[in-house]
């Protein structure tokens, strides 16, 4: 952090109850400088082609000029350009925003301003696009939280369309509860009436913030903070007869209950609490999950940041919780690599070894964690025999004999699976 961070930092801890009316002074052309140094120059470009190399080419006047119109309120933020990403179920697709490069910077140098004075408001409990703060740490406190109460009744929440639902004057008002600059809400409002620009037709932003925004994981924390994490621990948990912890990485959450009248009267209320702030609970995919080891009655399982959460017997026999990667995305990581190998066969062999390697290795980068040895190992398994099968279509007639092919895989074997965290 800087200075001008620490400085934040302490006076949002020294005052946890004033808003602010002077932020702005903060942003300054250095300030600028480093927002650019930490945004991303291999982006996608926004709707006016403008690349990380185009904004320095004259870099000082640019700043200077970014910086006099965001002061001044002569910014106009443009449209973000949206394109449409594939989903897990390979049916359906999700709206990413594109900002412009300049308008990623500026974006940057805000939630710089602002991420030390809400990292103090912010709960134990979120986990998503936070300092220091990763999914593997929210899987770990779901782990300890469910072993330590022997399991529970857990509310697996999935919120319909957030990103696209977000209330534009709930919004304000979360925020103006700590910022109250008027620069700083004026460039927030710009971004969020920005709209978006599809096929060549102009949306007006009414509602929602663009998911793959710069500034938008800052700001679906606040107003998650305040419809969910703030409600939860000072007004919901002081009303249970059982213990309760909740985990929440960006808008995917869970709730945990060792009590399940508990879980079942919060499970009633919910739908009400988000409806009140313009959010609706997806109907199928928020549930309530029995998730407690019995010997009769199996306990159910549920999905959290990947993987697929459920009890088994140790090497001791002990019940204990395990993990286990989700089959949508399992199937997902294979697919893609497979597609990869199959547009990308007629690159040399050592050349496809060593990429395929790589994005193994990146998958087990996320994926490896203790008890999910044996979905590491036959992901491994899939994707050496998707490689083979490409690499056997090299020609018309069959590259390699599968003695061929195992052989080869021998000489250059892929990745072993490995456990990467400990969580």
């Amino acid at each position: 952090m800087s200075t001008k961070q620490v400085r934040i930092a302490a006076l949002a801890e020294r005052f946890p109850q004033r808003a602010f009316t002077s932020l702005a002074h903060h942003i300054d052309a250095q300030w600028l400088k480093t927002a650019y140094l930490m945004t991303r120059r291999d982006g996608v470009v926004g709707i006016d082609g403008q690349t990380a190399d185009d904004f320095a080419h004259d870099f000082e006047a640019n700043i200077q000029r970014l910086l006099e119109a965001a002061k001044s309120g002569r910014y106009r933020a443009p449209p973000v350009r949206r394109v449409h990403i594939p989903k897990g179920d390979g049916r359906t697709t999700r709206p990413i925003g594109i900002p412009t490069f300049e308008d990623k910077v500026l974006q940057r140098a805000v939630v710089a301003l602002l991420e030390p004075l809400y990292e103090h408001d912010f709960m134990a409990c979120s986990y998503g696009f936070r300092p220091g703060r990763s999914a593997h740490q929210a899987i770990k406190t779901v782990w300890d939280g469910l072993s330590s109460m022997g399991g529970g009744w857990v509310i697996d929440l999935d919120i319909q369309a957030f990103f696209d639902t977000i209330d534009h004057q709930h919004l304000s008002a979360f925020l103006q509860q700590r910022v109250k600059d008027g620069v700083i809400i004026r460039l927030i409002g710009k971004w969020l009436k920005a709209g978006v620009l599809e096929a060549g037709q102009w949306q007006k932003g009414e509602m929602g913030s663009p998911q793959g925004g710069v500034i938008s994981p800052l700001l679906a924390n606040v107003y998650l903070h305040y419809v969910l994490d703030e409600w939860f621990e000072k007004d919901v948990k002081p009303r249970l007869q059982g213990r309760a912890f909740s985990v929440r990485f960006a808008d995917d959450a869970v709730l945990a209950f060792s009590n399940e009248a508990d879980a079942r009267k919060v499970m009633e209320v919910l739908p009400k609490r988000f409806a009140r702030f313009g959010l609706t609970l997806h109907p199928t995919k928020t549930r309530m999950v029995r998730f407690r080891p019995h010997r009769e009655q199996r306990a159910e399982t549920f999905d959290f940041l990947g993987f697929t959460h459920y009890w088994g017997k140790s090497r001791r026999g002990r019940w204990i919780i395990k993990r286990k990667t989700v089959k949508d995305r399992f199937r997902r990581g294979v697919n893609r690599i497979a597609q990869w190998c199959r547009w990308n066969r007629h690159l040399p062999i050592h050349e496809q070894h060593r990429i395929v390697s790589r994005k193994i290795q990146g998958h087990f980068a996320y994926y490896g964690i203790r008890s999910n040895i044996r979905a590491l190992g036959r992901f491994r398994y899939c994707v050496g025999n998707a490689w083979i099968k490409w690499l056997r279509r090299r020609s018309q007639r069959a590259y390699f004999s599968w003695e061929k092919s195992k052989s080869l895989l021998r000489r250059m074997p892929l990745p072993r699976a490995r456990i990467m965290h400990s969580c």
